[in-house]
C-alpha cells in the first residue's frame, strides 16, 4: 500500500545556512577565512621569495591565487544568498574544495621542494626562511580545505 507522501515533495526546502555571526562559527563554514588567510600567506610569501624557482613556485602562486579568488567568491555567495538558488550547492561546494585540496597538496609538495632546493644550493637564509613558512602554510591550507570538503559532504 502507499504511503500518503508518494510521490515525494517538488519543493527543495534544503539544509539551512546560518546567517551572521554564526555563519562565521558553524563548522564547515568556518573554514572559510582560515582557509582564505593561510592561503593569502602562502601567496605573500613565495611572492616575497622572489619566486627563484619559476616551475616549482609558479605552480603554487597559481594555486594559491586561483583558491583564494574561487573561495572567495564562494563565501561572498553564501553570504549573499546565491546558494538558495540550486539544489546542488553542497555537492558543488565539497567537489571545489576537495579538488582544491588535491591542488594544494601538490602545491605544498613542489613548495617544500623549493624550500630544501634553497638550502640545499646556499640561498640567502631569509630565502630559506620565507620558503619554510610558505610550505607550512600550504600543507596547513592542504589540510583546511581538505576538511571543509568532507564537512560540507557530511553535513
Amino acid at each position: 500500500m502507499a504511503s500518503k507522501d508518494f510521490p515525494p515533495p517538488t519543493t527543495y526546502t534544503g539544509l539551512e545556512v546560518p546567517t551572521g555571526l554564526a555563519f562565521f562559527l558553524t563548522i564547515p563554514y568556518a573554514f572559510f577565512i582560515p582557509e582564505l588567510v593561510f592561503g593569502c600567506w602562502v601567496w605573500i610569501l613565495v611572492a616575497a621569495t622572489g619566486v627563484i624557482y619559476v616551475l616549482l613556485q609558479g605552480w603554487v602562486m597559481y594555486v594559491s591565487i586561483t583558491s583564494f579568488l574561487i573561495s572567495l567568491m564562494f563565501l561572498l555567495s553564501y553570504l549573499l544568498g546565491f546558494y538558495k538558488r540550486y539544489e546542488s550547492w553542497k555537492v558543488w561546494d565539497s567537489l571545489y574544495h576537495g579538488s582544491t585540496g588535491i591542488l594544494y597538496m601538490s602545491a605544498a609538495v613542489l613548495q617544500a621542494n623549493a624550500t630544501i632546493r634553497t638550502e640545499l644550493e646556499g640561498k640567502e637564509k631569509i630565502f630559506y626562511e620565507l620558503n619554510t613558512a610558505a610550505t607550512f602554510f600550504a600543507f596547513i591550507t592542504t589540510f583546511l580545505y581538505i576538511l571543509h570538503a568532507f564537512s560540507i559532504y557530511y553535513h
